[in-house]
């Protein structure tokens, strides 16, 4: 008996302009441990049909389907109070993609990962204690027992996410349905987290269902791949014939377009050596502390976020910054963005002190895309006032102008135009990822800092958002710091690499010096974990 049965699943969307099929003749099975592997760009329906088997779908959808059967039992045949005491959560587990959104943001650590198991009886608070402290160390979570009192705010994205992995194994599920785990999660982080879920899948004989836009993971981790495309399954099969012999030709462009670490780095925009290029940005000596306590009355913690960091982006140029979660890269974007202040150190924009610059010239210099695209979306706006925000804040243009604006910046970034009129919470990931970048892009700034701009994004439309950044360089001078855990991100798209490391810069170089020929240890063991796809296919042909 399969383990999951889904046949003939439609979830349409009701939309202002007319209803869309989201999801449209999905049939899939899995068998007891088994992993599954689906695959396909933002908003072709991978993580809709997981909220339709987890009855989590937005109120303006409807979903129907001949077989909801999980384990021989007809899932539609449970109303919601059965279905949420049975099966979500104790059967069916979801690692969602956006962690900031799952976490109750007033509700410690702590008291989210062992709430559901007391809860339900299944534990005694402190055996519950324990198995939270105990996964939170098998995800990756350095002083387990200490984060167990922090609330998800104080904790970096990549953090947030392997807490969300732990809370949902926190139940032992039978099924767990993993929508992007692994997103903002550096390289080596990544392949421990993977290596537990597969630990799982043999101890217990979990199922898993790993939808991911990484084909290099997919082919390492799964034993059959389902490639979705406009809401249908295009193409079904093992992992060995769906990657390496497709045969649908959506899945040979989607292989076409994966970013690759072999070959020679790009060549830099500017020559480090050139002290007459123009720093956009530099930043000096720069040093971050957060303190946080343990308990009310406990001892007082301080942990230096940033340790002495100096960086400088002279105009024209890509500068990726690379490194764990938890590593410093997002406070120092916070504060080269003016959104943090430094406890010592300075920061300018084209020569002049950041503090110093008026917020609407600050933000025609520098515009931000961030992380997590659904907290920096205003879930109320629709996406043509979302997109126009900047040009409003600053006066420019009429309604019509600032409207043309709009659709200009939705073509760059492949946003189809029909959503012009829709809300945050009706796009996939990718795509609100996609809608922040359009903000960013539509006030034409002078540099862009880019927290993780394509971790969301599937191999084809990740090429040409690059490829987008890359042509703005080109045509406007336009300077870009990345951000990313991404090695063959970095490979293809920046001029120059800095690696940070528990708050250090500890190494920095151009692309091609990094990349090729890494002078620390850290920076080896990043390259040395990156999912190479050739490489997987080599290592699965000898086997």
């Amino acid at each position: 008996m399969s383990l999951l049965d889904i046949q003939n699943l439609d979830v349409t969307l009701a939309l202002p302009n007319g209803p869309l099929k989201a999801v449209r003749d999905v049939t899939l099975t899995l068998e007891p441990g088994e992993s599954l592997g689906i695959v396909g760009e933002s908003g072709s329906g991978k993580s809709m049909t997981a909220l339709a088997l987890m009855r989590l779908l937005p109120r303006s959808a409807t979903c129907e389907a001949e077989a909801l059967r999980f384990d021989g039992q007809e899932l539609r045949d449970l109303g919601d109070p059965a279905f949420a005491r049975q099966i979500a959560g104790p059967r069916i587990g979801m690692i969602f993609q956006e962690p900031m959104t799952s976490l109750n943001p007033v509700y410690t650590i702590g008291r989210q990962m062992t709430e559901a198991t007391v809860a339900r009886g299944l534990l005694s608070e402190a055996e519950a204690r324990r198995k939270a402290i105990d996964l939170l160390d098998r995800v990756g979570i350095p002083d387990p027992e200490g984060r167990m009192n922090q609330f998800p705010h104080q904790m970096s994205g990549g953090q947030r996410q392997r807490v969300m992995i732990a809370m949902t194994l926190m139940l032992d599920p039978e099924l767990l349905i993993a929508d992007e785990p692994t997103t903002a999660l550096d390289v080596t982080v990544q392949a421990q987290i993977l290596d537990l879920l597969d630990d799982l899948r043999r101890e217990r004989g979990m199922g898993l269902i790993l939808i991911s836009h990484d084909l290099a993971v997919v082919a390492e981790r799964t034993d059959r791949v389902a490639v979705m495309y406009l809401g249908e399954m295009v193409e079904q099969g093992t992992a060995q014939e769906v990657l390496y012999h497709p045969q649908h030709d959506y899945t040979k462009a989607l292989l076409a377009a994966i970013p690759r670490l072999d070959g020679p780095a790009r060549v830099p925009a500017q020559e480090a050596a050139a002290p007459e290029v123009e720093k956009v940005i530099s930043a000096t000596n720069l040093c971050r502390e957060f303190h946080s306590r343990k308990g009310l009355f406990g001892p007082k913690k301080t942990v230096r976020a940033l340790d002495d960091v100096s960086l400088e982006l002279r105009r024209g140029e890509t500068l990726a910054v690379i490194g764990e979660s938890g590593s410093g890269k997002s406070t120092l974007a916070r504060i080269l963005l003016g959104l943090d202040l430094p406890d010592a150190g300075d920061v300018r924009m084209l020569g002049r002190p950041v503090l110093d610059l008026p917020g609407a010239e600050r933000a025609s210099l520098v515009q931000p895309v961030f992380q997590d695209p659904y907290t920096s979306l205003n879930p109320r706006r629709r996406l043509s006032e979302i997109i126009s925000r900047p040009l409003v804040l600053r006066g420019e243009g009429d309604s019509a102008s600032r409207l043309a604006a709009v659709k200009d910046a939705m073509e760059k970034v492949r946003l189809p135009g029909r959503l012009i009129h829709a809300y945050p919470s009706q796009l996939s990931g990718g795509q609100r990822q996609r809608v922040a970048i359009a903000r960013a892009l539509i006030t034409e700034p002078e540099a862009l800092i880019c927290d993780e701009p394509t971790s969301a994004l599937d191999v084809s439309v990740q090429a040409q958002i690059l490829e987008l950044l890359d042509d703005l360089r080109a045509k406007m001078g336009l300077t870009c710091l990345i951000i990313t855990h991404d090695m063959a991100v970095v490979h293809e798209i920046a001029d120059r690499v800095a690696v940070m490391y528990q708050g250090r810069v500890v190494e920095e170089g151009s692309a091609s010096a990094v990349l090729d020929h890494p002078s620390n240890d850290y920076t080896a063991r990043l390259l040395a974990a990156a999912p190479r796809f050739g490489a997987t296919r080599d290592l699965e042909v000898v086997q």
